[in-house]
């Protein structure tokens, strides 16, 4: 097995647990190998830090599975690691939807698994942890019987580590649009077609905590996607619930969930651009008891951070001055570049530039089966607010 070594002056960050070691951060190798091979990684002073994959083809050149010298990467490793993060969920609660396999927080970097009840979908990220797809099925197999495992790669990253884009089946074909449940409600899910793996299972704790702020309430949801926060609205006593995305697929989505789970009296969506119905709103001086803003990424790139953040300044602004004195506004951000504290400062800037006061009553991050390692910052990266806004 081929060795690397760190070079001298770098490597705290590895050695205290992050799984990532850069091209710059090499200096030293031993031996040939192959992109995707597992290696080994010591210290410029030689001592055994972990074996991982490398790949000279991408920025992270290495990514770490394990620390212990004695492990074998093998099929029954994968296995092993899947099995371990099963019983973790289960620990938690989460048994019948969940992230399964959340990259480097289960010690797998580059490797997502969602799991809808009987159905999987399947993300490898980076060429070490493609070349181990199979094994990675068997162990679903094996470990969960599943009516069906769906690959979904067909994001950009892939490109990056030298790979195309794909997705398909890696089990007998079956019908991709399902139903699951959450929360005492049901959702449609688009595993081929939907965004990410098709469903935005992140949210489904922070979702939860609307239900006491919305009962009776007059309720607006910007990007609301395929409506699971505004059918949980509905579903949690609201008064009327208007739903704004983009998206015509999306909205028709949330329509289809609205009558699925007979709200459609309640809810209803409309297929706009809602920067410019939160700008139009405010002009014309209508008013909301709870405003809920749950936008994609504003960014993906360090260097647009600052534009990301006057975008989220903007929506929250906005999202203030609809909001009625006394009524809520629930926020969010999936930016993992922009900070927990970067985004509650635009949050309270938003306040000021609105001239509203606002009171917090709930700030949570991500569902506990998408599991935060303090030494891995990537990990955490939703951020969710609720204020009263006074």
């Amino acid at each position: 097995m081929s060795k690397f070594f760190l070079r001298k002056k770098v490597g705290d960050r590895v050695i205290n647990g992050h799984p990532w070691i850069f091209g710059n951060e090499l200096g030293d190798s031993e031996g040939e190998a192959a992109p995707g091979d597992i290696v080994e990684v010591y210290s410029s002073n030689g001592s055994f830090i972990g074996k991982g994959y490398v790949n000279p083809a991408s920025q992270i050149r290495i990514r770490l599975l394990t620390r212990e010298k004695n492990d074998v990467v093998n099929a029954q490793f994968f296995h092993d690691r899947i099995l371990q993060a099963w019983e973790y969920r289960k620990q938690i609660g989460y048994v019948e939807n969940c992230r399964l396999i959340f990259g480097e927080a289960d010690q797998l970097p580059a490797l997502i698994i969602d799991k809808f009840n009987d159905y999987f979908v399947i993300q490898t990220l980076a060429l070490g942890m493609d070349l181990w797809k199979d094994s990675i099925v068997a162990a679903l197999n094996k470990i969960f019987s599943p009516k069906g495992i769906y690959e979904r790669n067909d994001v950009p990253v892939r490109e990056l580590e030298g790979m195309q884009q794909q997705k398909g089946f890696l089990s007998a074909p079956f019908d991709t649009k399902i139903i699951i449940n959450e929360n005492g409600l049901k959702f449609h899910v688009d595993i081929e077609n939907g965004q990410k793996t098709g469903y935005f299972l992140d949210q489904q704790d922070n979702r939860r905590a609307i239900q006491h702020i919305v009962k009776g309430a007059e309720v607006l949801e910007a990007f609301c996607y395929t409506g699971t926060f505004s059918l949980h609205a509905a579903h949690y006593g609201a008064k009327k619930v208007l739903g704004l995305d983009i998206s015509e697929t999306a909205v028709a989505a949330a329509r289809e969930n609205a009558i699925l789970n007979g709200y459609q009296d309640i809810c209803s969506f409309e297929a706009v651009n809602a920067f410019d119905v939160l700008k139009k709103s405010v002009t014309e001086g209508k008013r909301y008891d709870v405003v809920m803003l749950d936008p994609p990424a504003f960014t993906k790139s360090r260097e647009n951070i600052e534009k990301a953040i006057t975008g989220y300044k903007e929506i929250n602004l906005r999202g203030m001055k609809l909001t009625k004195p006394g009524g809520f506004l629930v926020t969010a951000s999936c930016t993992n570049l922009v900070s927990p504290a970067a985004f509650l400062h635009t949050i309270q800037e938003a306040a000021k530039d609105a001239r509203r006061k606002i009171r917090q009553v709930t700030w949570q991050t991500q569902a506990s089966d998408h599991p935060i390692l303090w030494n891995v910052p990537t990990t955490q990266y939703l951020k969710f607010l609720i204020v009263q806004v006074l």
